[in-house]
């Protein structure tokens, strides 16, 4: 790793830590870090009476003092017996002040990726892999490895000064011996190890990652895949994503088998290289064994201390490409997700308005490849409804996409009321994780509504005997799996019917629906203040609203009185 990249990784590491410790969160969390590395001075407080102690009781066996060797016996126990809850106590805080970083860290990039349509826009435009995985894994790694490669830091300088006194005063010999051998050691594993490491622990992230995702896309399209019987491609795809991660792991092995290799000469050497230095003063009767003792534990500490990257390097590689993955998507959620349309073209304007209207919109694809829709105006007035026709590929998801303003290449503008005025239904209804009243409340799932109410709207959407055939509106399911897209269909209506939003979008809202049940749902939308906007090729569905938009491909497009339309 050079110098430049080091920057970097800390650069990126401050921009993501630094936040946490000036939040509103900033004294519980800088007292526990003062709490942890209180407590981490006291462990090496016990180290250096422990490393002393063994010296006195071993130059005692060796001189047959006993009365010497159980005094310092007996100090021994002392101190382990203060020491201990001392350790524990001390990981107690580091973890608990992990976790609540990690709460608050985890709340700042949710927010962020739910802003806006951040997560649309990452979806559409496959700037960030896996940003599910950053979230739950990345952020849980970035906060414990943060704290844990901060105390190894802090310990190491504390260690260093605690015991160079120690050694300093044995042998000075050793001291500078150990000084060059530590920078040594440590030149040679970033300068030899360092980017590579790095770069393939950052790919490895990603591949596993890959992998991951794919298995989980066999999951949630399980009855997809065993009604077309891609069985052969989902699992051909599942080993080539593994295939991946195994190849680059391959390469993290080769890598890593020359550090380790390294390491441990380095560190072995150590076992000799004390005792060796002063062997001569020991023989001479220059130095007590126990001094001698003393002094390899000293320097088994003080390079520890000095040799922290070296023996940390694979760790710390690791942390690193965990930081690059993190702070590359904080960038980008900071900066605002690059939308597809962004570029050279225009953009549709977005205005608020008591009611719908489309002023001279022209709708292209997001990457501008095709002109949907050309100088489109139509407005669409509270009671008269707007459905919406044309060939497949025409353009009908679409315009609902540009009037939610999930979709703006273009130009014109579109007039539209709040959020809270408006809803989309699509084809596909999104079912919450929750019970039965959840999916009904959705996406006001903490709205107090009483349960007659809610079960009376079952009954309107024809599902009257729903809540009675699952256990009540607390049961909680996979909806998704035990309800056929008709009932979630009319589920998702019950919806639009509790919240009476002056426009509701539908599209293709009924297709998995008969006759009888689509006219009665669109019969309690009518007897509501919600008018409709829908994009259907059911003739029945004519008499429900006043205006048909018919887009008939290549950017055209004619409107017709509904009552007059033909398909």
């Amino acid at each position: 790793m050079t110098k430049e990249g080091g920057h970097h990784v800390w650069r990126r590491f401050a921009v993501i830590a630094r936040p946490y410790f000036l939040s509103e969160e900033k004294w519980k969390a800088r007292g526990l870090l003062a709490l942890a590395v209180l407590l981490l001075l006291g462990q090496t407080g016990f180290n250096v009476l422990l490393n002393e102690q063994t010296g006195e009781f071993t130059s005692a066996l060796a001189a047959r003092d006993a009365d010497r060797f159980w005094t310092s016996i007996r100090q021994c126990v002392v101190i382990v017996v203060v020491a201990v809850p001392i350790y524990s106590f001390y990981y107690y805080v580091r973890d608990t002040l992990g976790i609540l970083w990690r709460r608050w860290l985890t709340s700042r990039f949710l927010d962020r990726y739910l802003a806006d349509h951040a997560y649309y826009r990452l979806n559409a435009g496959g700037a960030i892999d896996n940003p599910d995985q950053r979230i739950s894994e990345d952020i849980n790694s970035f906060t414990q490895q943060s704290l844990y490669f901060l105390m190894i830091a802090l310990g190491a300088v504390i260690q260093l000064i605690a015991f160079t006194g120690v050694l300093w005063s044995i042998s000075q010999q050793l001291v500078w011996f150990l000084v060059v051998y530590a920078v040594v050691g440590t030149v040679v594993t970033v300068v030899l190890f360092g980017r590579v490491l790095i770069g393939i622990n950052f790919l490895q992230l990603r591949r596993e990652a890959d992998f991951r995702f794919g298995l989980v896309r066999i999951r949630e399209h399980a009855e997809a895949i065993a009604l077309h019987h891609g069985e052969a491609q989902e699992g051909e795809q599942a080993r080539r994503s593994f295939g991946a991660a195994f190849q680059n792991y391959r390469r993290l092995l080769k890598a890593q088998f020359g550090l380790n290799t390294f390491q441990y000469a380095y560190s072995f050497l150590t076992i000799v290289l004390p005792s060796a230095l002063i062997a001569e003063r020991v023989i001479s009767g220059e130095l007590e064994v126990g001094r001698a003792v003393q002094a390899a534990g000293a320097f088994t500490a003080i390079l520890g201390a000095v040799a922290v990257i070296v023996d940390h390097f694979e760790g710390l590689s690791r942390f690193a490409a965990g930081i690059d993955r993190l702070g590359t998507f904080s960038k980008t959620l900071a900066a605002g997700v690059r939308d597809p349309s962004d570029g050279d073209g225009g953009r549709i304007e977005s205005a608020w308005g008591a009611h719908l209207a489309l002023e001279h919109v022209t709708l292209q694809t997001p990457g501008r490849e095709r002109t949907l829709i050309s100088d489109l105006s139509v407005a669409v007035e509270p009671g008269r409804g707007l459905m919406i026709v044309g060939d497949s590929g025409g353009g009908k998801s679409s315009l609902l996409r540009a009037i939610a303003g999930l979709w703006d290449a273009g130009g014109g503008r579109i007039v539209r009321p709040g959020a809270e005025e408006t809803m989309f239904l699509p084809q596909q209804p999104y079912m919450v994780l929750g019970n039965l009243r959840s999916q009904i409340l959705y996406p006001e799932c903490r709205r107090e509504v009483a349960d007659e109410e809610l079960l009376q709207l079952l009954e309107r959407v024809n599902l009257a005997d729903l809540a009675g055939r699952f256990g009540g509106l607390d049961a909680e399911l996979d909806w998704a799996k035990v309800l056929s897209i008709g009932e979630q269909q009319r589920l998702a209506f019950a919806r639009v019917l509790l919240r009476r939003p002056r426009y509701v979008m539908l599209d293709e809202a009924t297709s998995a629906l008969d006759v009888g049940n689509e006219e009665l749902l669109y019969r309690e939308l009518a007897a509501t203040s919600t008018t409709p906007v829908s994009v259907s090729h059911h003739a029945a569905l004519l008499r429900f609203h006043e205006q048909v938009l018919e887009l008939a491909g290549g950017g055209r497009w004619r409107l017709h009185r509904a009552a007059d339309y033909r398909f």
